[in-house]
């Protein structure tokens, strides 16, 4: 049996990390079949994975920020129903919501550093 060398263990640790990161921001797509699961799913990940893994902590964190500020976008749309208004506002924010869960994915796979438009931080 060959001994792994520090090099393939650093590049398969940064695998890792790049692998729960993407996961922390796709993870937010649960909400779609599970009610809260936008929130719940990058929270699990963030919570077990973020003293471990640094990349992990800062991907999850803006995952997490993102969710609750389109969970305000939703509630806002829901209420604006009643006018008319959130019929049409809806849907382009789910679709907004789902086209940047997955660039924010596939820009922390390539292990680059991505903050979603039009966010408040929480944390």
């Amino acid at each position: 049996m060959e001994p792994v060398l520090p090099e393939n263990n650093n590049q398969a640790k940064s695998n890792d990390e790049k692998s729960m990161a993407m996961l922390c921001h796709l993870a937010a797509l649960a909400g779609f079949i599970v009610p809260f699961g936008s929130i719940l799913g990058p929270l699990i990940i963030w919570l077990v994975k973020k003293e471990d893994m640094p990349v992990v902590d800062r991907h999850g964190r803006e995952s997490l920020n993102f969710q609750f500020t389109m969970l305000i976008a939703y509630i806002v749309c829901f209420l604006l129903i009643f006018v008319a208004v959130g019929i049409l506002l809806l849907p382009i924010v789910a679709l907004f919501s789902f086209i940047m869960v997955i660039v924010a994915s596939i820009k922390a796979y390539e292990g680059k550093e991505f903050s979603y438009p039009l966010t408040i931080r929480f944390l």
